[in-house]
């Protein structure tokens, strides 16, 4: 047992309530993960920070170039957006443009067309917090593809290996299994 160990455990024996051992902070610093570029079309870069398939949520930083547009998409889960740079707006409502420090939340069920407009001068990053999947679909109605953690997670393999990038270092939840196994 470690130093930190003992001080996580003391700290938890002093709340009247029962808490998860935490032998350590889960955290990352997205200038430690590289950028997968073109991953997700082109002119989209992401960087995942955490890929939970087994609850259906999570949180990538996306790069979308000027004049990018995603085809039209249903949340099945709520979303939270934070605009880190840049603009970027739904095709739906295009008075309610997403600039540096905006945050937006969706509700389940939404539809939407993400874009960045052309006349953009720098690429908008943003933060996504996705819990269950996007389902696109083509301008026609057809189905196009579902983006999910688990899509994610093959995705940023993919990448990382097409691109010559050994390891990409992200949080993700725990393993199903069974409790005295």
């Amino acid at each position: 047992m470690t130093a930190t160990d003992i001080t996580s455990e003391k700290t938890a024996s002093k709340v009247p309530v029962f808490s998860l051992p935490q032998t350590e902070l889960l955290t990352v610093n997205m200038a430690d993960i590289p950028v997968l570029k073109d991953s997700l079309g082109p002119g989209i870069d992401f960087q995942p920070l955490f890929l939970d398939p087994e609850i259906g949520v999570w949180s990538v930083i996306g790069t979308f170039a000027p004049g990018v547009e995603l085809p039209i998409h249903l949340h099945t889960g709520p979303v939270h957006g934070f605009t880190l740079k840049g603009e970027w707006f739904y095709k739906e409502y295009p008075d309610q443009p997403q600039t540096e420090g905006s945050y937006l939340y969706e509700p389940a069920s939404s539809v939407h067309t993400f874009a960045v407009p052309e006349t953009a001068t720098e690429p908008t990053i943003v933060l996504f917090i996705v819990y269950g999947a996007n389902v696109a679909f083509t301008d026609e109605g057809k189905f196009h593809s579902v983006l999910d953690a688990v899509t994610v997670m093959k995705l940023t393999e993919q990448a990382a290996l097409a691109q010559g990038i050994p390891t990409v270092n992200y949080l993700t939840g725990g393993t199903a299994k069974f409790n005295n196994a």
